[in-house]
């Protein structure tokens, strides 16, 4: 028996080890076996050019990584959404002759999908991660989908490497480790040897890549695009959806303990805010610039890895986005929805941006496989409000009834029907552009300056931001085995800024940088959270109460922060009701077991339990961790002494007032403040 187990497993062996490659030191060919010259840039026309069809290494090479993962996306896979409503603030017929973006009176129905890009559905939401933010305009014209993500950049300039850059971020292949986090060897050897990311590196180390909520994050189209009127006239255009709560973030340790105690930490807080009537809102705001000023902003607008400076280009705020209404069933509608960069109505159009190119024909292409085949259109979701007519028939999920012979154009038995729709009855015509160059493998001369925008980043943050950054990057080249990579790393962030790097460089074991660092002293205040809105609006509040508080003055305290519209959870010895003087008594949400302080933006103390040393002891880890995360913290009655016991009193953000008018101002003011970087912790 024992012989013929070796003989098997021999045979096994033998029989896999004709399909095991190594592909190191090999040179590239396609699965034809056929070599290729080139694999850094997509066939266009021309150095600006759009991609052609013609390109089959990029076709195989797209196609191949769309079908790599069954059934959950291959990116953003872990996503939540809602449905709302769009409504235009003015009218922009100026720019565009997209029917949603004519009349202030109209409603638009929408549905968003946030995500993360890296990790697998069962990831956790706070992972360091940028964010998709993708909307379905349910228009009079069809679906327009404007699929944006929280970072206004993104890592590569041509669609062509979107396979390697996946590639690299996902678990290594070896061991599948580690799961949603790019803090490993292949992602920063692709980062250092594809120096192009530096720009996006700079947000995804930032606080940009750890949101505080889906509600306090903004979104951004990435690429450019053409607003087109009725007219024929064009304008370049980007895409911003700027929160009205502002944008805020976690910290990094938050984010961590964030991950185990509630790895659907945004999933509940979207859902929950939407259930309590706190709708989340977005404006929708527009960079417009003119076609004649293409070339004058000093960098190319077709490079995905450039913002436009909203100082040099404002933002104009043309509408707003309310999300009213959490999703009936998860999978009909979150799992199913599809969008595509592709969708879009009469007015909008594409650029020759080689990253956008390479979505237009990848996004359509998942959808084949993830969805079952070409008619995942008539999912629910995914149809339109209005009726569609063509010819495509039958097909994996077809639920269309489709009658009649004729299914061909042109034809005579239906009068040549379904017919075109000439543009001026509102059929869509692609803006006509001339395009001229020969066939290349290429990218423009002006897709080659990688760190001036990654330099103006770094400059417009806040001393706080800076700190974070350099932790993040401390953290995550922590956390890569080769020396190489490391060092390499650092020496292309000296390009960025010196001071970074050297600090990088000190922190994770390897030589300081050789570089001059940058001479770029620019900097953008809009790109700095420091100069968001801040609102004590929605924000958790954790309200330590046990029996025996003074029920009045409570109770007018508390009211204070409702009316202003924080939420206040309360935290008891034990599940059921906790009682205070004058009858004043509440319901207890969590006790110690249940509830942690990640959970919640602020603290107010107001007693403790005379019998409970354990529920006094937790209660002072619980505003010391607080505390240590830089967040408001206040004090009331009895709970004075967890400030003296913590030595808390007089710190930034710690409020402790006897006028209890004097202390809900104080302390609404220090919620809405978000973090006190100040504090020395």
């Amino acid at each position: 028996m024992s012989d013929k187990r070796d003989m098997s497993q021999n045979s096994k062996d033998e029989q896999l080890e004709s399909f095991r490659v190594n592909d190191k030191g090999k040179k590239l060919t396609t699965n034809q076996g056929l070599k290729m010259s080139e694999d850094e840039f997509s066939l266009k026309v021309g150095e600006r050019g759009p991609t052609i069809m013609e390109d089959f290494h990029f076709r195989e090479k797209l196609t191949h990584f769309d079908h790599e993962r069954i059934p959950e996306r291959m990116v953003h896979a872990r996503g939540f959404a809602a449905h709302g409503e769009f409504q235009l603030y003015e009218s922009m017929s100026k720019y565009t002759k997209a029917k949603f973006l004519q009349e202030p009176s109209k409603k638009t129905p929408v549905f968003v999908r946030f995500s993360t890009v890296n990790g697998s559905k069962g990831s956790a939401d706070t992972v360091r991660d940028a964010r998709g933010f993708a909307t379905k305009f349910y228009t009079e014209e069809g679906n327009y989908d404007l699929v944006a993500n929280n970072i206004p950049v993104f890592f590569i300039q041509d669609g062509i490497k979107f396979p390697d850059l996946v590639h690299s971020f996902k678990p290594e292949p070896d061991n599948d480790i580690p799961q949603a986090s790019t803090a490993h060897d292949t992602f920063w050897d692709f980062v250092a040897n594809n120096q192009e990311s530096a720009h996006m590196i700079m947000w995804i180390m930032s606080d940009r890549a750890i949101p505080r909520s889906f509600r306090m994050m903004e979104g951004f189209g990435v690429h450019t695009f053409r607003f087109v009127n009725d007219k024929g006239k064009a304008h370049f255009v980007k895409f911003h959806w700027k929160p009205l709560l502002g944008t805020h973030s976690l910290v990094w340790d938050e984010a961590q303990k964030l991950a185990g105690v509630d790895p659907d930490f945004h999933r509940n807080d979207l859902s929950h805010a939407i259930e309590n009537g706190f709708y989340p809102e977005f404006e929708l705001g527009v960079q417009i610039l003119a076609e004649e000023d293409e070339f004058k902003l000093g960098f190319d607008i077709l490079d995905a890895t450039k913002i436009w400076p909203e100082e040099d280009i404002p933002v104009k705020i043309i509408g707003k986005m309310t999300l009213n209404q959490n999703v009936d069933n998860f999978f009909a509608e979150t799992e199913q929805v599809a969008f595509h960069p592709g969708h879009v109505v009469p007015g909008i159009d594409f650029t020759n941006d080689p990253l956008l190119q390479g979505r237009l024909f990848s996004y359509l292409d998942t959808q084949l496989i993830r969805l079952g085949g070409p008619n995942f259109h008539e999912l629910p979701i995914n149809r339109p409000v209005v009726p569609f007519h063509n010819n495509q028939r039958d097909g994996y999920g077809r639920q269309t009834i489709n009658q009649g012979k004729v299914a061909y154009h042109r034809n005579s038995m239906w009068g040549n029907t379904p017919a075109p729709v000439s543009e001026e009855k509102g059929g869509y015509k692609n803006y006509q552009e001339k395009v001229e160059g020969r066939k290349i493998r290429a990218r423009s001369e002006s897709f080659t300056d990688h760190f001036s925008q990654a330099t103006l980043f770094w400059n417009s943050m806040s001393p706080a931001e800076k700190k974070h950054i350099i932790d993040a990057f401390s953290f995550e080249l922590g956390k890569v085995d080769s020396i190489s990579v490391r060092q390499q790393v650092v020496d292309m962030f000296a390009n960025v800024s010196l001071k970074l790097a050297v600090a990088v460089a000190e922190n994770i074991g390897v030589r300081p940088p050789k570089g001059r660092g940058s001479n770029i002293t620019k900097a953008s205040p809009a790109l700095s959270q420091e100069n968001t809105i801040f609102k004590a609006k929605t924000r958790k509040v954790a309200v330590i109460l046990t029996n025996g508080f003074p029920g009045p003055e409570v109770k007018y305290v508390l009211d204070r922060f409702v009316a202003v519209g924080m939420v206040l959870e309360i935290i008891g010895e034990n599940l059921g009701v906790v009682e205070g003087t004058s009858g004043v008594s509440y319901n207890v949400d969590y006790t110690f077991l249940t509830a942690d302080s990640v959970l919640f933006d602020a603290v107010y103390m107001i007693n403790g339990s005379r019998k409970s040393q354990k529920f006094n002891k937790d209660a002072a880890y619980f505003i010391d961790e607080a505390f240590s995360h830089y967040k408001p913290i206040g004090a009331t009655h009895e709970g004075r002494k967890w400030l003296e016991v913590n030595q808390l009193i007089g710190k930034p953000g710690v409020v402790m007032k006897d006028d209890l008018k004097i202390f809900a101002d104080e302390f609404i003011q220090a919620v809405a403040s978000h973090r006190f970087w100040n504090r020395a912790v």
